[in-house]
Formats: structure tokens, sequence, C-alpha cells
């Protein structure tokens, strides 16, 4: 069997859904950091204020306070955040989960009756399906890939998430973004991509293209949960993906020449 079958039977596009085991790597990556669950010294290391900021505060300056939190505080507010109507329904809140030092992250749109359970993104079919796509790049989550939603409770139904609570929730993903300091974001589904890039757009318009989240570059691909509805289109998710890791692989190939270079 050729390697681009392989990658798509992982994907699920034939009747096999299982996970290899041992995959190479095959992208350089930095460091793997700390996963979400067991806070480390290191965590803040790239906060410049990580001293706890309170959550409950006017809503004029929420945000302005959400961006001078660390990740333990920030945790610690998502935890107890009452910002939206979402808080009354939800079992659990859902962080994030990963290398917090990642140079990939990859958001979605938000928890789904798994995640709500368990209070971890992507657990479900869909983060079966993520985790085979993240292996068809030689990549796991946890080892320099960092899951995020754009909200962090579940809408009920599954329904996508209102202007209102993504309002609400924006500011824990913007610092989140800040202190990771990703190479590259990846957008799943619509949401994620509009929310981000802050413009509607369709996902056909936005395929195939670098965008910028402020200095990042960003880049677009199917919601798992879409392609699990639609199955023809998940060969279109392996282009987006071929695609990604082109242009990250030629970032690192031009990072690595600036440094050969003479000053």
């Amino acid at each position: 069997m050729s390697r681009r079958a392989e990658i798509l039977d992982e994907m699920g596009l034939s009747p096999r859904w299982t996970l290899r085991e041992g995959f190479v790597r095959t992208l350089p990556t930095a460091a793997p950091g700390t996963v979400t669950g067991a806070p480390a010294a290191a965590d803040d290391a790239r906060s410049p204020d990580t001293h706890a900021v309170p959550a409950a505060v006017d809503a004029q300056d929420r945000g302005a306070a959400i961006m001078q939190m660390g990740w333990t505080p920030l945790a610690e507010a998502v935890a107890g955040c009452t910002a939206c109507p979402l808080a009354a329904t939800r079992n659990c809140t859902v962080f994030g989960v990963g290398d917090r030092q990642a140079s990939w992250l990859f958001v979605g749109e938000g928890p789904g009756a798994e995640e709500d359970e368990r209070g971890e993104p992507f657990v479900g079919q869909a983060g079966r399906l993520l985790d085979n796509m993240l292996a068809a790049l030689g990549m796991k989550r946890g080892d320099d890939v960092y899951v995020a939603n754009i909200v962090k409770c579940r809408p009920p139904g599954n329904r996508v998430p209102a202007a209102a609570e993504v309002a609400a929730c924006e500011p824990y993903l913007h610092r989140q973004i800040q202190l990771l300091q990703p190479k590259v974001i990846v957008a799943l589904g619509k949401t994620a991509a509009v929310t981000l890039l802050g413009k509607e757009q369709s996902i056909a318009s936005m395929r195939g293209k670098v965008f910028r989240y402020r200095d990042t570059p960003l880049m677009v691909t199917y919601h798992p949960a879409y392609l699990l509805r639609t199955l023809p289109d998940k060969i279109k998710a392996w282009e987006d993906l071929c695609f990604i890791r082109e242009r990250v692989a030629e970032w690192r190939a031009g990072a690595a020449q600036d440094l050969q270079s003479p000053g």
C-alpha cells in the first residue's frame, strides 16, 4: 500500500479507522512543554505577568484582566466563568489541552457531549478523527500540539454558539494564543475561522490560503465533526493538511537559512 493510501486510510477514507502505532514524526518540532492537567513551574514561562488576576471584575475591565492572566489563573477563571448562559447548562468547562509551548494550535468550535462530560476537547468520534489527522501529519496531541475551542462550554444540542456566547469566551482564547505563541494556527471549521479572522467567509473561499491572526499564520480546514457527516470532503481535508504541512516546512527551512546566513 502506498504512503498516500495509508494516510487516507488513517483518516477514515476506507473501512478501517484504527490509528497506527509508532508513526514517525515527519516535521522538526520544538521541545514539548507541559500538558494540561499537571501545571508545572514553567507553565507561565512565556507570560510577562503570571500573578493571579481575579476573574470577577467589572464587565468593562474583564477582557483586560483576562489578558494579564497566566495559565493557572486563566484556567481557574474559565472553570468558574458565568459570563454567558452556557454556564447554566454545562457539566464541565473545556479549557484546552496539549503542549503549552506548542508550535501548532488547532482551534475548533465548542465542546460536544463527551467533551462536556470529561472536560477535554475532541474526545468523542470527531476527536478520534482529529487524532488520525494529526497522525497523518506525523504528530500527536500534547507533543508540539495544543487543541482548544472557540467556546469553553457546550452549546445545548451541539448548536452553533451564539454571537454573545462567542464574545464572552473570546478573551480566553485570545489569551491562550498569546501565552502559547504558536507558529501556526489551524482553524477547524467555519466558526473558528470566522471568529479568529473577524470576517464572514465560506470555508470554500478560505481553503488553500494563508491568513494572519495578528502576527501568526492561520490556515483553515473542515471541522472533523463535519467530515464525519460529509465523507467525500475528507479528501479535501487531506489536501488542506498537505498544504499546511508544506507551508510550515517552507517557513522552517527559511528560518534555518536566515540563522545560517552571515550577519
